[in-house]
């Protein structure tokens, strides 16, 4: 457990359990879901003691469920969103060691690219009080890490607003309240899906060069069905996170009307970070789905190149059956055992047939060709 006190462009961490809320600013406690677990009567003493309230028991279910899709719900004492993020390499292999504990079974491994292990997510849980944060992170969450040593950077150094290409408002450099935290963690959350859909795009695009491509012959179907599985629960997740976060901006709508200038700024700061997180959000599900939408198309194209291909090798092959026909039938005919069959036994007899044999297949070739049946596809 980490527990920081923010304050301004002051943050410090503390040590132990809080026992109160200091008079300004506001708290940051961060757990893992094992240590939140096996604390809970701490936890809940902690939240009673500060807040004035507890979690329900139901929330602390979801704060444990390791398979619960992203989601939001709101009291009259907290807020509680649930986020799922990307798990990295450590936290990943952690997930899939604690689902070998409790289930006793191996998870089989994910085939495909390199990138496809990595669409493996946990939910990271939030709890928003008033001036209190309480953050619920699975084992070896790099976030936490990230996000802690970056506030610890700014220590010391005076808050200022900055503008970010591609903002349309400012943004500090220090958190100015525990709604204002959380959407900070959930927008770095996305920026991982938004890294991963990059490394998708140029997969996929590589892949469509192979299918496109008439000299090269692509066999890595099973490669590319994990591609678009792994693509359809991205969406699915990507979708989960757009809900929660419209949940998230229809319950800070209906927060109560600030009364002074620097409460209305506060809120109309959330609303434009609520936001921008969710069109970050937006701009995932909707790459993710123009992605399935290429990956088929490029599928359907490969078949479709495949069967022209096909139709064009069975027009030359019926167009040389037909030419040699004739000459089959000229050959057979000469072939007959008559004793009189003219030319037979005649010097130039030979010759004649050849040439007509010969003629004839001239004459059936250029007529395809001229037909276009004998044309060498481009």
């Amino acid at each position: 457990m980490r527990t920081f006190f923010l304050q301004g462009h002051q943050v410090r961490e503390l040590t132990g359990w809080l026992e109160a809320l200091p008079d300004d600013g506001f708290v940051w406690v961060a757990m893992e879901q094992p240590t939140f677990e096996a604390q809970l009567g701490d936890v809940q003493a902690m939240l009673q003691r500060v807040c004035g309230a507890t979690l329900v028991d139901l929330h602390v279910s979801d704060l444990l469920n390791p398979s619960l899709p992203s989601t939001f719900e709101s009291t009259e004492r907290y807020d509680v969103l649930v986020f799922r993020r990307l798990a990295q390499a450590s936290s990943a292999e952690a997930s899939r060691q604690n689902g070998r504990a409790s289930t006793g079974q191996r998870p089989a491994p994910r085939g495909g690219m390199p990138v496809l292990r990595r669409i493996d997510t946990r939910p990271v849980g939030l709890v928003r009080f008033d001036r209190l944060l309480l953050t619920v992170h699975p084992p070896a969450c790099g976030i936490l890490d990230a996000y802690a040593a970056r506030l610890l950077a700014v220590v010391g150094q005076p808050q200022q607003e900055t503008h970010e290409p591609g903002r349309s408002a400012p943004v500090r450099a220090m958190p100015s309240s525990p709604a204002d935290l959380m959407l900070r963690l959930v927008g770095q959350m996305v920026d991982a899906y938004l890294d991963l859909r990059r490394e998708f795009t140029r997969q996929l695009d590589h892949w469509q060069t192979e299918l496109l491509n008439p000299r090269t012959r692509f066999n890595n179907w099973r490669s590319l069905l994990d591609a678009r599985l792994a693509l359809h629960e991205l969406d699915e997740i990507s979708e989960d996170q757009r809900v929660a976060l419209l949940d998230w901006t229809a319950a800070l709508a209906d927060w109560p009307a600030p009364h002074t200038p620097a409460a209305r700024r506060e809120r109309e700061l959330l609303q434009v970070r609520s936001r921008d997180v969710l069109e970050h959000i937006e701009r995932v599900v909707h790459h993710v789905r123009r992605l399935e939408q290429s990956a088929e198309t490029a599928v359907q194209i490969h078949f479709s190149a495949q069967s022209h291909r096909t139709n064009d090798i069975m027009r030359t092959l019926t167009a040389l059956t037909a030419i040699f026909l004739p000459l089959n039938l000229i050959a057979g005919i000469f072939g007959m055992n008559f004793e009189f069959i003219p030319l037979l036994h005649a010097r130039s007899g030979f010759w004649l047939a050849l040439f007509g044999m010969g003629l004839t297949a001239a004459a059936l070739g250029l007529y395809f060709w001229r037909k276009r049946y004998l044309e060498r596809s481009r």
